[in-house]
């Protein structure tokens, strides 16, 4: 915990960075008002009033969100204003308006505290999942039930301020975070927050530096105070000194100077100067997202996150349904792959007909769940099969731990593949194969899995939780989460050997890969394919462009005598800074 300081000395408080850029200026403390909500007895004849104020907030809500939907749509696109289209449709659901107004006149209690009970459920299911994204749609909901509170109590929401500012507040909201930018923002410092939340995929599409997680900004920040926050170092610097300041002005210089040598590279292979390629892929989990990976400059989709729509919808879509959507994604990407990973869900995502577990990261989920459903995992291989006739569809299968599965699974694809014969519905009968490495059992086994399939993709974000035991959601001992770790470098130099004795190709499509500071490190490894989040993908490109592959290579062998991650992180640094002296690495 940081502690207090005197009002000139200059204080540094380490976040997450949220979203790009460097911002100087005077902090304005935005907070908002939770309503406090009480439960209060109302008389029968006071239950239709009590209704009509429900409904005129519901009204008041939805037309506040229509304006915010529009605006966002007209300067963001369509895909970010998704979130306030989702926001709208809680607002019209019969089901829980229903619900809520029966309890009015039934339980004879007021509008606030009813909306207030039946949203909290829905509220707490997801917060008691322990995945990141599902913890980010609560915060969602939250916004909603508030808004409607506010309604209900005719309040004001406060949207205005006088001249430039960074917003320093606990937490922002999507709705916060457009309606704040209409003014003059220079960035959002947040307490609360991760990298998924919709404010901060919002931050990075209006190109507002971000910093969240920082726990204690407004404890330490008031209004007026001169600050600093810096989006790729993930830091919030409270009255920074002249020496500060010229250092970070340097490095927004520096960063502009080298996003201008991005400018083209798009077209460009991912090709080293000695002409060894490595296939650039994207991860994405919405249709919308394919025209930017292919701005970018994306040679195909490594991961494309299918349980989106699960969670989306709260159901299991139908085969028409995820058709249409794969259909869109291969037809968009064509000619070049996209990699389906199957419903990776269960355990630590709130789905149907599931039940909380005590430790869900090592429990019913991934592989384990879709074999244990076969009729939903038909209906998905299915509509994945049927869309390889649309474009070049590769299928990934995840957290695979034993050979068996990956058995089960080629079986039941035969099986799909079958039906749609019967059908007579046209798919590609040689589509190929493949499965994440996330589980250590399957580092050891990888040889073996290797045989049974055309690729192997790792995913780090697993492997590392698992390989180093670390709950990254857990703050006690998410600094241990380290993709440097000594025994990280050489569980994929494991992998990569496996998978090249087998002659199937080798990616990666966890955070790892796109860590410019893991970029020469991985090449020389001998990975064949790297996926990443679309934004970093022509950083990484340039890296690659950059350094020859020998010279990669050189890297690796000697990043594998090394026995600690600080070692193998300078070490890296320097390299980087060495070679693309433009590239901004901390």
């Amino acid at each position: 915990m940081d502690s207090p300081q005197s009002t000139t000395t200059e204080l540094f408080i380490n976040g997450i960075a949220a979203a790009p850029g460097i911002a100087i200026g005077p902090a304005y403390l935005f907070t908002k008002t939770v309503p406090r909500v009480e439960v209060k007895a109302i008389s029968r004849e006071e239950a239709d009033s009590e209704i009509m104020r429900l409904r005129s907030a519901i009204a008041r809500s939805e037309k506040e969100l229509q304006k915010i939907l529009a605006f966002t749509e007209l300067k963001l696109g369509s895909q970010n204003a998704k979130i306030f289209e989702a926001q709208i449709m809680i607002l019209g659901d019969r089901i829980l308006l229903d619900s809520v107004e029966k309890r009015i006149r039934e339980e004879l209690h007021n509008a606030e505290f009813v909306i207030y009970d039946e949203i909290s459920k829905y509220k707490k299911l997801m917060l008691e999942a322990s995945d990141e994204y599902m913890h980010e749609r609560a915060h969602d909901v939250d916004d909603v039930m508030n808004r409607i509170i506010r309604n209900i109590r005719d309040q004001k929401l406060f949207s205005k301020l006088e001249g430039e500012a960074i917003i320093v507040s606990e937490t922002l909201t999507p709705a916060d975070t457009v309606i704040l930018s209409r003014n003059q923002v220079l960035g959002y410092a947040t307490d609360l927050g991760g990298v998924t939340s919709h404010a901060a995929i919002i931050s990075r599409s209006l190109k507002i530096p971000a910093v969240v997680g920082l726990h204690s900004a407004t404890t330490h920040v008031h209004s007026g105070d001169i600050i600093a926050i810096d989006g790729y170092a993930g830091a919030l610097i409270v009255r920074p000194q002249p020496a500060t300041v010229e250092t970070l002005q340097r490095k927004a210089q520096r960063i502009r100077n080298f996003e201008e040598q991005l400018h083209g590279i798009a077209s460009l292979g991912a090709e080293t100067p000695d002409h060894r390629r490595i296939e650039l892929s994207a991860n994405i989990e919405f249709p919308e997202e394919v025209e930017f990976a292919r701005m970018q400059g994306s040679a195909g989709i490594g991961l494309y996150r299918t349980e989106s729509q699960v969670i989306a919808k709260g159901a299991f879509p139908e085969e028409e349904e995820q058709f249409e959507a794969y259909r869109s994604v291969a037809e968009g990407m064509a000619p070049f792959p996209v990699i389906f990973r199957t419903f990776d869900i269960g355990g630590d995502k709130v789905i149907p007909d599931t039940t909380r577990e005590q430790n869900p990261f090592l429990g019913w989920r991934g592989i384990r769940v879709m074999l244990d459903r076969p009729a939903l995992f038909l209906t998905q291989l299915r509509a994945i099969l049927r869309a390889s006739a649309h474009g070049n569809v590769r299928i990934m299968f995840p957290m695979v731990s034993k050979l068996h599965e990956i058995r089960a699974a080629k079986q039941l694809l035969q099986r799909a593949k079958d039906s749609l014969t019967s059908d007579n519905i046209p798919f590609d009968p040689k589509v190929k194969i493949g499965l994440m490495i996330e589980v250590p059992s399957a580092v050891i086994l990888a040889e073996e899995f290797a045989a049974e399939v055309d690729f192997l993709s790792i995913g780090t974000n697993d492997l590392i939780q698992y390989l180093l035991a670390v709950d990254r959601e857990n703050s006690s001992v998410s600094q241990l989460f380290q993709h440097f770790n000594p025994a990280v470098i050489r569980a994929i130099k494991m992998i990569v050997d496996a998978g090249h004795k087998r002659h199937v190709w080798i990616g990666m499509c966890g955070e790892m890969a796109g860590d410019p500071l893991a970029t020469v490190l991985l090449m020389g490894l001998g990975l064949d394919e790297l996926s990443v989040n679309p934004s970093i993908l022509p950083e990484i490109k340039k890296i690659i462009r950059s350094v020859k592959h020998k010279d990669a290579r050189k890297v690796a062998e000697k990043m594998l005598t090394l026995s600690t991650e600080d070692e193998i992180k300078e070490f890296l640094a320097s390299l980087v800074r060495n070679k693309i002296p433009e590239l901004p690495i901390e």
